[in-house]
């Protein structure tokens, strides 16, 4: 009886760092904008995101597999079983995450995101594609890690059967390396998001028997040691196999 409580403890005052938080949010976004993102509203965007964390009462740990240090500036990629990541990536690392257009549109959270220079796209649409590659390699140009689902979307539970190029040939023509991260939910039916609503999605969150989700980082990938985008998506697709047969089977 004594865990459940605290668990619940934990999460009534992650809701309470949490309203606090995004009603500060919500009044500086009206603030002028800036592009990407105002460096001191990405801080507190960051801690808003734990405050999120805590809200849900999960247990989020980084294991850091990686032998070499991680890159001075990268391009994070992700499998992308639930919406939990949203939130998780950005909760760890500093980045400027891609997130589909809907987002944008939400209440409240979407216009706190896009004054963190949350990048957007309309996953349908080969224009809002190409733009969104463009805006990417603006904000790398800028200094900025980003983060992406190169699956270009929640397909499942296990890793979809392919990446999508649009990372590797953006590391490619930035010269900017891939931080890979492969995302591991011990309870992957309460974390997985499929037909489900946003509430629904976030009282499965808190209600979870299993609250423990685990963030394995490994070393990056250098864009040089690769000739085309095609290779470098094939081999980083067949690390993120071996690393799901790893952790989930």
């Amino acid at each position: 009886m004594i865990r459940p409580l605290l668990r619940w403890l934990w999460m009534l005052a992650g809701w309470l760092e949490l309203t606090f938080l995004t009603t500060l949010l919500y009044a500086l976004s009206f603030l002028p904008e800036k592009k990407h993102g105002r460096p001191w509203f990405r801080m507190l965007f960051r801690l808003w995101c734990k405050a999120w964390t805590d809200a849900l009462g999960v247990d989020l740990r980084l294991h850091q597999r990686n032998k070499a240090a991680v890159p001075r500036q990268y391009i994070l990629i992700a499998n992308h079983p639930s919406a939990f990541e949203d939130i998780g990536i950005p909760a760890l690392f500093p980045v400027l995450s891609l997130a589909k257009i809907e987002v944008r549109n939400w209440p409240i959270a979407g216009r706190i995101s896009a004054a963190a220079g949350t990048l957007y796209v309309h996953r349908e649409s080969r224009d809002s594609r190409q733009q969104a590659s463009q805006a990417m390699l603006e904000a790398l140009e800028a200094g900025h890690n980003i983060a992406l689902y190169p699956e270009g979307g929640i397909k499942g539970k296990r890793l979809h059967d392919h990446f999508r190029y649009g990372a590797f040939d953006l590391s490619l023509r930035s010269g900017i390396p891939i931080l890979p991260v492969f995302l591991h939910y011990e309870s992957q039916d309460d974390f997985h998001w499929s037909s489900q609503s946003l509430p629904r999605k976030i009282l499965d969150f808190m209600l979870s028997s299993n609250n423990r989700v685990n963030y394995h980082l490994y070393d990056a990938f250098q864009p040089e040691q690769f000739n085309d985008k095609e290779s470098y998506c094939n081999h980083v697709y067949a690390a993120f196999l071996e690393w799901q047969h790893r952790h989930l089977d």
